[in-house]
């Protein structure tokens, strides 16, 4: 039930590296950090480097432009938006390392990480920057006005399946939040009413019920609100409370399971009414939860549960990839709403973000903090759906993020977007950025099938049966 935006040349998608934010280990943790034997920090350079890993990496360092643009052609992209105009800063790539020092270092790492959170190596954080560990999800809260019931929740199911919920009658909440995609619709934009093209990529519903705002721009502040909205929107479902009220209120399978889960109508009101309806799809929407992928197992205790490439990649998340400036607690986001250079401010496809919402300056063009746990299954990536791959949303951090290029007439314009200062060029190499791939997989849950519910059918066609 929601979406955002994308393009860019295929090229440019892959060169890019997730990663978001700066540098100020948290001062209660350093302490920890000292009392245990980190390994080798992955910035310097290997005792063992060769003289042929030296050349190879001077050698990729000379030809990175290209390199980055090969990397991103794995398949023909459509059509996609070329990125307006931007600056990127690159540093030299850092040296790889020979298979053996790897396995030494993911020892190592393993011996570290093995060990409760709270021993584990301070991250690499700005100043400023209130962060939680990384962890396990904790239980789902459901609000006083729209407490759990089993019976409530198979209500909502069947209303995100049913396109009768929609103005058209043609679609329905999984249409954009397909379970067999991730909970997507695994499109760069969504469709909406009449197949019209929408601005914005749909994200996960994947522990929807853990975050503080829904939106890519925040504009919802609770799951109820979010469905409501998006029936309301002439773009997206275009539905009516009263249609809505009338249409359901006719199926006498509907009218049965509103009567059981909310009662009869209170004075005045119906059976079935929009607020009702919302009630039940936010009451099944928060049970689409995570919280069996390998990285849970591991911090259960199965320590065999991630891959070496997988515990290197954990590292780099929490310490030279810099991501837990945004991305850390369970859900691996900070609720928080950032700028990261693709507003296309002032030119075709531009998106204000959060501005549209809160009218204040210094919110133009930010979105809010996707989670990364799922991340994999998750694609396209950003508001836009920018990059189709999640090598080529690493890539982008890598080298920063793009800095929108200020034209003459801008010079004194007081909207004009300002970049998140948690974002800096990283230098990671393509080792690196595999071993973030592995780590973000194995924070990914795995598939698990949803089969649509049986709808409870129009009177007409219970008639038809009988």
């Amino acid at each position: 039930m929601t979406r955002y935006r994308v393009s860019a040349p295929a090229a440019f998608v892959r060169s890019a590296a997730l990663v978001l934010s700066l540098v100020v280990g948290q001062t209660s943790l350093v302490a920890n950090a000292q009392a245990v034997a980190t390994p080798p920090a992955p910035a310097a350079e290997p005792a063992k480097a060769t003289a042929a890993a030296a050349t190879r990496e001077a050698t990729a360092n000379a030809n990175e432009a290209s390199a980055d643009v090969g990397d991103a052609t794995a398949a023909p992209a459509p059509q996609r938006r070329p990125l307006p105009p931007t600056v990127l800063r690159r540093l030299p790539r850092r040296l790889e390392r020979t298979d053996d020092e790897r396995k030494e270092l993911a020892a190592q790492l393993r011996e570290i990480y093995r060990k409760t959170p709270s021993t584990w190596p301070a991250p690499t954080v700005d100043a400023g920057v209130k962060w939680q560990e990384i962890g396990l999800l904790p239980e789902v809260q459901h609000p006083e006005d729209n407490p759990f019931s089993n019976e409530k929740v198979e209500l909502g199911k069947m209303l995100f399946f049913d396109p009768r919920v929609s103005g058209s009658g043609q679609m329905a909440c999984a249409s954009c939040h397909d379970p067999d995609l991730g909970w997507g619709d695994g499109r760069t934009t969504s469709f909406g009413m009449d197949r019209k093209p929408l601005d914005r990529n749909a994200p996960s519903l994947m522990n929807a019920a853990y975050h503080t705002s829904l939106f890519w721009d925040g504009r919802a502040e609770s799951l109820e609100d979010q469905a409501q909205q998006v029936l309301l929107n002439q773009d997206e479902m275009r539905s009516a409370p009263a249609d809505l009220s009338a249409k359901l209120g006719a199926i006498p399978g509907y009218h049965e399971k509103f009567t059981e889960v909310f009662g009869p109508a209170e004075a005045g009101g119906e059976v079935i009414d929009i607020d009702r309806v919302t009630k039940a799809l936010a009451c099944f929407e928060r049970t689409i939860t995570g919280g069996r992928t390998p990285f849970d197992h591991f911090l259960k205790g199965r320590k065999s549960a991630l891959s070496d490439d997988a515990i290197l990649g954990l590292d780099l998340f929490r310490r030279e990839a810099r991501c837990m400036n945004c991305h850390y607690g369970p859900l691996m986001a900070d609720g928080e709403f950032h700028e990261v250079g693709l507003s296309y401010y002032g030119r075709k496809y531009e998106d204000l973000g959060r501005y549209a919402v809160t009218g204040e300056t210094e919110d133009v063009g930010k979105f809010r903090t996707p989670s990364l746990r799922s991340f994999a299954k998750s694609g396209p990536y950003m508001h836009n759906g920018l990059f189709p791959t999640a090598r080529g949303v690493l890539n982008m951090y890598n080298v920063g993020m793009p800095t929108i290029r200020r034209h003459e007439h801008q010079l004194e314009d007081p909207l004009f977007p300002k970049k998140s200062s948690l974002l800096k060029p990283l230098g990671l190499n393509n080792q690196d950025l595999s071993d973030l791939e592995a780590f973000l997989e194995a924070a990914s849950e795995p598939y698990l099938r949803m089969r649509p519910p049986e709808l409870p059918p129009a009177e007409s066609q219970e008639t038809a049966a009988k």
